[in-house]
């Protein structure tokens, strides 16, 4: 079975930064994309957070996450849709990664953060196909919160892919640390790689 660091290092050239795995979500992709997306390439919405591209129900009452607020595999997260009672038929199943630091926008600097204290035990996928890479609010610490190239429409002034990512880590980095997320939502913010496991 590959390892995280093989899911995490495409298309971020020479340095690759450390990644952890975070586990997976089932979501209802919206696609083609909202009607104000003005973002002429984007055709879906695979971002993080729940606002345009929802997951698939309110899961955490139900305690079967880990400590980033994901689940350690597949097979959890389609249990806990059963649990539900949401079908998975129509859902997609994403596998995140984040780079090991989050940036404060008021200290403009990256620090390290730590899971919850649940259980967390991630188990990479075999095989998954690379999203891009998205930037999310974490101001409570806890569940991903906002994702503002959606969310804020920010997709429209910098540029994304056909599923309202960065292209890259490196584009992803250069836009947070230029200040462009500042007058979006509260941070810090988080870089997550975003890869499709099961559509």
């Amino acid at each position: 079975m590959p390892r995280a660091s093989q899911f995490c290092c495409y298309d971020i050239g020479m340095g690759a930064p450390q990644m952890i795995p975070l586990g997976y979500m089932l979501k209802h992709v919206t696609s083609p994309a909202p009607d104000w997306a003005v973002a002429p390439l984007v055709t879906a919405v695979h971002s993080v957070s729940n606002c345009v591209s929802p997951d698939f129900g309110n899961y955490i009452p139900i305690w079967q996450h880990n400590g980033w607020w994901f689940f350690d595999t597949a097979d959890k997260a389609r249990s806990a849709a059963e649990t539900l009672g949401v079908p998975t038929e129509t859902l997609s199943l994403f596998y995140y990664e984040a780079y090991h630091r989050q940036f404060d926008d008021t200290l403009s600097s990256w620090a390290p953060f730590e899971p919850d204290d649940f259980p967390t035990a991630v188990v990479p996928p075999i095989a998954a196909i690379p999203s891009g890479f998205d930037v999310v609010t974490f101001a409570a610490g806890t569940s991903p919160e906002c994702s503002p190239l959606s969310c804020n429409r920010l997709a429209s002034s910098v540029a994304v892919n056909q599923r309202c990512l960065f292209h890259s880590f490196d584009e992803a980095q250069a836009v947070i640390e230029s200040g462009g997320f500042r007058n979006t939502e509260p941070g810090p913010y988080r870089i997550i790689a975003v890869y499709l496991v099961d559509a």
